[in-house]
């Protein structure tokens, strides 16, 4: 039966009493487990080879990792078509190494946060196959299916985002089911009381195992209404997060939190305010999706603009200024190399890593690491599409070809803008595949790992690890910068970015250059004089000059 909730229509929190969690004061590192660490020669990495890095994530300071999934799946969508949510993939070990590498971490300080994926299973789990075998079946109600139109074809023309119809055929049951995705990847079916149940099971079931929380993949379409065409933040989205909260999370201390591309200034405090009893953050996309083509999408990426990048960054400093808490990130397993995506990363690829780190950090929010981001990783520019592996980008390449687009021109967006870019493998050191296995990898390593890797960064003077490290240490040691409310400067500047952090008396002054040009600039009274320099991309500076010269990619914080 479909839930009678309602859908809220409230305004955000006013200004909470803060509580300290675990989390504030922590830094998290998101490893893709097949390209992390291979510890068998097969060429696909695994959670042996996982924990076998760990003191790498312990010397870095991580507090928690967040763990792509590693759940059984037939991998049509490397991991993100789940077909058992409580057994772990062959290829990346057993659930006894899973609860190891819980334990393991934990005797670290590490947190194991795991992806929660619930929009949607994998069409091989146990629960399709009944729900397509039989419209009789309980498990016909988890998913999504609908009478074919009065043309005998799909109900409507709605699109999946991987290409294609949203709507598949399956003749035993006469009826279409719905996929936002892939056809491998059907969408369950949240009005159904006992399928959410049984998600809600899973998730005591993991947690009670050790786990230190979720990332909800996709959550912002489990609200969906499919008949009104109301996917992304649909009607029922927070009645069940905070029903989910409620039957789930409610009394433990956990972290949770939902990705959600539709999210905005004016709904982000529903899913994270303090008195929502929803989510701890979001992971919100404001900041990448100006990178692209308004109509054509990332295949068709724009030149970076700072401004529009910056005013997305603050408008979200701004919303969790005194509610609510923020998610702070530049790249993930669906996002290129940020180096490569909004810097230098060839003539400045170390400053420019550097400054990067610096100003998202320093921010107001959690900050997370994506694996090979500590050593400033880049995008491995493949020549041919026979080189990617994403089931995205590959049929984006077939519909554009066919529409038309000449190969060349996709493939320099693909270069720029394929989820594949962060999914070739950690690259750990100058042996063969940059260290990650003795086998072939499942997708190329960058060429490149014989100059970027972490035995040679971290022996490197300038190295990105190290002053990786010195920021996470910032955060867990500074009550500034963990709480702070975040006051942008220069905002129209198209070459600067500049911030203040405040709490109470205490001030941090934060400014870098995103050209490869040096930048000269006059600063406020406010900010000039002598201060406490507490972290550089080159050479330390024991004052704030009234008039700034930065180098190309320079970047500096000081304690006023």
């Amino acid at each position: 039966m479909p839930v009678t909730l309602q859908a809220p229509h409230v305004a955000p929190a006013a200004a909470a009493e803060r509580t300290e969690h675990w989390w504030h004061r922590a830094t998290g590192y998101q490893i893709y487990p097949r390209s992390f660490a291979d510890s068998d020669g097969d060429g696909m990495g695994d959670i042996p080879g996982i924990i076998s890095k760990l003191d790498h994530l312990a010397d870095l300071g991580i507090g928690f990792i967040w763990l792509s999934p590693v759940y059984a799946s037939p991998m049509i969508d490397n991991g993100y078509d789940i077909s058992d949510y409580r057994g772990i993939a062959p290829e990346f070990g057993t659930l006894v190494d899973m609860d190891r590498l819980t334990a393991e971490a934990g005797a670290r300080g590490i947190g194991i946060v795991m992806d929660l994926v619930v929009n949607h299973s994998s069409s091989l789990h146990r629960w399709f196959q009944a729900a397509r075998a039989s419209r009789d079946a309980p498990e016909h109600g988890y998913y999504i299916w609908r009478d074919p139109g009065s043309d005998g074809g799909p109900p409507d023309d709605a699109r999946a985002a991987f290409g294609g119809s949203a709507w598949t055929f399956v003749p035993e049951v006469g009826q279409y089911y719905f996929h936002f995705f892939s056809p491998a990847q059907p969408d369950l079916n949240w009005q159904n009381p006992a399928l959410r149940e049984e998600v809600y099971d899973m998730m005591r079931w993991w947690l009670d195992r050790g786990i230190a929380g979720f990332r909800m993949d996709v959550i912002s379409l489990i609200g969906k209404d499919v008949d009104e065409r109301v996917y992304e933040e649909g009607p029922f989205l927070h009645p069940f997060l905070q029903e989910m909260h409620r039957e789930v999370l409610a009394g433990r201390d956990v972290l949770t939190i939902g990705e959600s591309w539709s999210v905005s200034t004016e709904t982000g405090l529903l899913y994270c305010g303090h008195d929502r009893n929803e989510l701890d953050m979001v992971f919100e996309f404001s900041h990448i999706r100006e990178g692209w083509h308004p109509e054509l999408g990332k295949f068709a990426p724009k030149p970076f603009d700072l401004v529009a990048f910056k005013h997305a960054i603050f408008s979200w400093q701004d919303l969790t200024r005194d509610d609510g808490w923020h998610a702070l990130f530049l790249s993930n397993h669906d996002l290129p190399r940020q180096v490569s995506f909004y810097a230098d990363d060839q003539t400045h690829r170390r400053a420019a890593a550097r400054t990067l780190a610096t100003v998202l950090h320093l921010l107001k929010g959690t900050p997370f690491v994506y694996q090979g981001e500590e050593i400033g990783m880049t995008n491995a520019r493949f020549e041919r599409i026979d080189q990617y592996r994403d089931l995205e980008t590959l049929n984006h390449f077939e519909s554009q070809i066919a529409h038309g687009v000449p190969p060349e021109v996709f493939l320099a967006g693909a270069n720029r803008n394929s989820r594949d870019h962060s999914r070739t493998p950690m690259q750990w050191s100058a042996a063969p595949h940059g260290g990650f296995t003795t086998g072939t990898p499942w997708i190329e390593a960058n060429p490149n790992f014989t100059e970027v890797n972490v035995e040679g960064d971290k022996a490197h003077p300038d190295s990105v690890f190290a002053h990786y490290r010195r920021l996470i240490a910032l955060r867990k040691d500074s009550d500034l910068v963990c709480f702070g409310r975040t006051e942008q400067m220069f905002a129209d500047d198209p070459d600067i970015v500049a911030y203040q952090r405040r709490l109470g008396d205490e001030r941090l002054f934060v400014i870098a250059n995103f050209t490869g040009r040096e930048q000269l600039r006059d600063l406020p009274d406010e900010v000039c004089g002598p201060a406490e320099c507490v972290i550089a991309s080159h050479a330390g500076r024991d004052e704030v000059p009234c008039a700034i010269a930065l180098a190309p990619f320079e970047s500096l914080a000081w304690k006023l």
